[in-house]
């Protein structure tokens, strides 16, 4: 757990604070500006196109990551009405934050192993860190259960049945993303989803 470091080296947990903060500040950013290049210009209005921390931060979710090493930040406000081709600007949105947290880990993994920083050193802790944080929001994000941008690319993809069905789920999907947690259902989903990516990082990393 990250929370390990902070006692294990302090200097270490200063210098990673920060980027692991924007693994999920961008994350949404990303969201932000996808919805206004497809027109809901109200992302100007509501500060989210910022990359000032404190428009983005969520307490409980900053707080998990720091103890867990997984987090989350307050939700864009997409005003859909407003979306050209409401379809594809919804899997465009959708997928935006994910795409921006796989960069972010390639980023990361390429100077890893670019610099080679000796183990257990700051930088190795900062680039290993970063890559894998944002590796589990890109795979915990692809799941496609309410609220989760994996379910939104779904239903952009989906039948009206299927897009009905999970709208139905969505208010209650977060007790449910909690409960499969407690059970240890997701584990395996997201540890398959993760090394997909990885694989794919990997065959594009020299």
């Amino acid at each position: 757990m990250l929370i390990e470091v902070l006692f294990k080296n302090p200097l270490a947990f200063i210098v990673l604070a920060i980027p692991l903060l924007y693994a999920i500040v961008l994350h949404e950013v990303a969201h932000a500006y996808a919805a206004y290049v497809m027109g809901d210009k109200s992302q100007r209005w509501y500060g989210r196109l910022s990359l000032n921390p404190l428009k983005h931060l969520d307490p409980i979710g900053t707080l998990t990551l720091f103890i867990f090493g997984f987090g989350w930040a307050k939700p864009v406000p997409v005003s859909y009405y407003q979306l050209r081709d409401l379809r594809w600007s919804f899997v465009f949105v959708s997928a935006a934050g994910i795409c921006a947290n796989i960069i972010l880990a390639f980023f990361a993994l390429f100077l890893l192993k670019s610099i080679t920083p000796e183990p257990g050193g700051v930088l190795y802790l900062l680039f290993s860190y970063f890559a894998r944080v944002n590796i589990l929001l890109a795979s915990f994000n692809l799941i496609p259960i309410p609220p989760l941008d994996g379910s939104k690319i779904l239903m952009g993809f989906s039948s009206g049945n299927l897009r009905y069905t999970l709208m139905r789920i969505e208010p209650y999907g977060f007790y449910i993303i909690i409960g499969l947690l407690l059970l240890g259902v997701l584990d395996p989903l997201v540890d398959f989803i993760r090394w997909v990516l990885l694989s794919l990082i990997n065959l594009i990393i020299p």
